[in-house]
């Protein structure tokens, strides 16, 4: 028989303070310490039973049961694991500097897996007085002819132990629980918690609810998946099995673009499946979710130290023993070996990437709108990442084709070498694309927010290369190279033109040009200085809408002489009945090359309506 009171064997009489308020940052971690720490009970005696030094019981089935209760205000944690002695529960809990999983391990060295072991009797086991007023435990040693015990604390250094009435093998945690902590009496919040840490614990957890009476346990379902597709062989798993486990995991109706299945040994282990997921938007970008677990016991969600940033967009779960957590699993030693961990991930991805360009090319194409701001990021942040990609970094054309930079430089050097042409504004430089298409020109879309950062990162990484907007300067391409037959009447033409755009116009810093271009339909376009546009936006991100005075965008209005309506207002220049209408026409040609810029405020817009039914009447 056992009746025994003592003092828990600690170094200050403080510590349990210290577990209860810093130890662990999230108040429901006592649920993952104590499930953990039964999950680990079942490990200890699956792992003695294999190796013939503890019997095996028929049919035994390893489960965990949680039984919650309102009206008790309690909490049970139940499990048929190894269970304890009376001399191992004054080990293991009475002494909180000993860890029964290190003792454990240190026994069995030779003979088991030590990184199975999931939790640790000790500190962890403590977390339990964040939220009960009383704990005990009822538990019985596998062991032949053992006592079973019962040990009661109220959270302070004294103990109470005595013979218990526990007649199966395993461990009871029953939590009398504090004022403050009875939400997680409620069997829909606990339930929740269960499903955050153990949705993929590889024993059966069961939650009861105490309070009802009539229900039977045969008739209750697990809450967790004891097989998760990550544990499963790449090559078993269907895409339908991947597609639904996307969508159970993370509560998406969408279907995931593609995934990566992580499933390796050496030089650590590592398991899971990174998903590719399709966005909404460009802003869902930042959204993802990738959750990182130890031995199917959830620790947190997006790691940084172990995930990658870049990766952090993307959705996922990731598996990994090896990892080295401290006691309350909230951070993360030995860096070195961290960082390891998260160079293989980044390997990983780029390989699927890589696999996806050259075997699946097609495609690769239709995924590249969801993930090029992934890849993009990731190439900004990750040097390794850059150096494995940047070959099958693809561009989107003005003619929807897709090519990589090489292939774009190549087939453009004979036109502009080592210019890169791109469009920001579908949309809004229509004008300017079909003016490259017109002329047998090549454009780029790089439309996402990304793109302006991405752009000054490809030009440091190619110093010769220069990427310019579609509406930079590209009269030297556009230019009509045709011989002049009578170059002084141009000179001519060009001058009265010249003259009478800037006086009309007077717009200080606006530059004029008088060029014959190959488009004849195009009167006139603007061009900005695509040094001078950037620093204007650059400004405009870090200093508001007001920063544009302050960088002001070079622009130069291009005014093209080949076009006829350009053409007759040059020759009837100095006629006097007809300067009202040329200033008209010079005003409208002006509004036209700036709509396609960018939208007129309202009073332009006015402006530009009411002379336009000007020039209507004046038609009539």
């Amino acid at each position: 028989m056992i009746q025994e009171k003592g003092s828990i064997s600690i170094s200050t009489e403080n510590i349990l303070p210290i577990i209860k308020k810093w130890l662990y940052s999230e108040k429901d971690i006592f649920v993952r310490e104590l499930v953990s720490n039964s999950a680990d009970a079942i490990s200890k005696l699956k792992k003695l039973q294999d190796i013939g030094e503890a019997p095996v019981r028929e049919n035994e089935k390893f489960e965990i049961t949680v039984a919650v209760s309102k009206e008790n205000k309690t909490i049970k944690i139940i499990d048929n694991g190894i269970g304890m002695t009376a001399d191992e529960v004054k080990k293991y809990i009475n002494q909180i500097a000993f860890s029964g999983a290190v003792d454990f391990i240190e026994k069995y060295r030779d003979k088991t897996d030590d990184q199975q072991i999931i939790g640790h009797f000790g500190l962890g086991f403590y977390s339990a007085f964040m939220v009960a007023e009383k704990v005990q435990i009822d538990t019985l040693s596998y062991q032949e002819g053992a006592q079973a015990v019962r040990w009661i604390s109220k959270g302070d250094t004294e103990y109470e132990m005595t013979d218990s009435d526990r007649n199966t093998v395993g461990t009871t945690v029953t939590l009398y629980m504090a004022e403050d902590s009875l939400e997680y009496t409620d069997f829909y919040k606990m339930r929740d918690v269960l499903k955050k840490y153990f949705a993929y614990l590889p024993y059966e957890i069961y939650l009861v609810n105490d309070d009802k009476k009539d229900v039977k346990k045969e008739n209750l379902q697990p809450i967790n998946n004891t097989n998760p597709l990550w544990k499963k062989n790449p090559r078993d798993c269907t895409d339908e099995e991947y597609k639904k486990f996307y969508r159970e995991a993370f509560d998406d109706f969408n279907d995931p673009l593609f995934w990566i299945h992580i499933n390796m040994e050496y030089p650590f282990r590592m398991q899971g499946i990174i998903y590719f997921p399709k966005l909404k938007h460009e802003f869902e970008t930042m959204e993802g979710k990738i959750k990182l677990y130890y031995n199917q016991v959830f620790v947190a969600d997006n790691i940084k130290e172990v995930i990658p940033e870049f990766l952090l967009m993307l959705k996922g779960m990731l598996d990994c023993p090896d990892l080295p957590l401290n006691v309350s699993r909230s951070y993360l030693q030995n860096e070195g070996y961290v960082e390891k961990i998260s160079q293989h991930i980044i390997k990983k991805v780029a390989d699927k990437l890589n696999i996806l360009y050259k075997k699946e090319f097609e495609n690769y194409t239709k995924y590249w709108d969801d993930i090029n701001p992934f890849v993009k990021y990731g190439c900004m942040r990750e040097e390794k990442f850059y150096d494995k990609v940047k070959d099958i970094i693809i561009f989107k054309t003005i003619n929807n084709e897709y090519v990589t930079l090489n292939q774009y430089l190549e087939r453009n050097k004979n036109k502009h070498e080592n210019i890169v042409y791109y469009v920001n504004d579908v949309n809004q430089q229509a004008q300017y694309i079909n003016i490259f298409k017109n002329n047998q020109m090549e454009a780029v879309v790089l439309d996402a927010l990304i793109d302006n950062h991405f752009i000054s990162f490809l030009e440091s990484k190619n110093s010769n290369v220069k990427f310019l907007r579609i509406d930079a300067d590209i009269t030297s391409s556009l230019k009509d190279q045709t011989k002049e037959e009578n170059e002084a009447e141009t000179k001519q033409l060009s001058e009265k033109i010249e003259k009478l755009f800037k006086d009309t116009l007077n717009i200080k810093d606006l530059k004029i040009k008088v060029e014959k271009l190959k488009t004849e339909s195009t009167p006139a376009i603007i061009l900005l200085s695509e040094q001078s546009r950037r620093i204007h936006d650059i400004g405009r991100i870090f200093m508001g809408k007001d920063a544009g005075n302050m960088f002001p965008t070079e622009k130069t209005l291009v005014i093209n002489l080949n076009n006829k309506l350009v053409k007759s207002i040059a020759e009837s220049a100095d006629d006097k009945e007809k300067e009202e209408k040329n200033k008209l026409l010079v005003k409208q040609i002006y509004d036209i090359a700036l709509l396609s810029l960018k939208p007129m405020n309202p009073d332009d817009l006015t402006e530009f309506i009411n002379r336009s039914l000007k020039i209507m009447e004046m038609i009539v």
